[in-house]
């Protein structure tokens, strides 16, 4: 008990000085609604036409990614692009995305979520490509501070050293597929407390079946 309370209030002293209100997190996804072909064809201009037709590709019959499609689909993307410094997405790494995206709990991404995730992937590798200065296909420690304050996430110096313990190399170099598996935990755990926080107080309280559904879920 004694460890697990110095773990947590090790935690605690690192993100206790960080201001939620500088994040700068996407807006939610909409909330999945059944999907009516016609109607929603009728509402979207051309571009929105064009995402939905290679989903409905992609995604096959059921019209909705699960993470073994998002893996296929992210690895081919990524395969294109030699740049990009990368051992490949994992199906674990998937897992953890669709999980914080999932906004119904249903194991999968629908349209709304995927188009949501896609949009995110796309300007935060622009970001990864300016903020590659060296142009090693990585974003080294003293690059990612830059890159993350572009994204919205301006972390303090405690916290970006548990950052990149978790999601760099032995050298503090953060290839491509963690710096997006990255940000989309740290974008989706700011909108959660966010929402949890309801009268912008900067904290918030939850039950332990919040909490574990917040956490073991994700």
């Amino acid at each position: 008990m004694f460890t697990a309370q110095k773990i947590l209030g090790g935690i605690l002293n690192v993100v206790s000085n960080i201001d939620p209100g500088q994040f700068i997190s996407s807006n939610p996804p909409p909330a999945r609604r059944p999907v009516v072909h016609g109607q929603a064809q009728q509402n979207e201009n051309e571009e929105e036409r064009q995402f939905r037709k290679v989903f409905q590709q992609l995604a096959g019959d059921d019209m909705e990614v699960s993470a073994n499609e998002l893996m296929n689909i992210l690895n081919k993307i990524i395969a294109k692009h030699q740049d990009l410094k990368t051992d490949g997405f994992t199906v674990e790494s998937c897992r953890s995305m669709v999980a914080v995206m999932d906004s119904d709990s249903s194991g999968k991404l629908g349209f709304e979520e995927f188009k949501y995730l896609w949009n995110n992937i796309k300007k935060w590798q622009g970001i990864y490509k300016t903020y590659d200065a060296d142009r090693s296909g990585t974003i080294g420690s003293d690059e990612l501070p830059g890159a993350f304050r572009a994204a919205g996430f301006p972390l303090n110096e405690h916290l970006f050293q548990l950052i990149i313990r978790r999601y760099s190399d032995e050298s503090g170099n953060m290839d491509f597929d963690n710096f997006i598996g990255c940000l989309v935990r740290l974008d989706a755990m700011c909108r959660a407390f966010k929402t949890l926080d309801k009268d912008n107080s900067g904290s918030v309280k939850v039950n332990i079946k919040e909490w574990l559904q917040l956490t073991m879920y994700s």
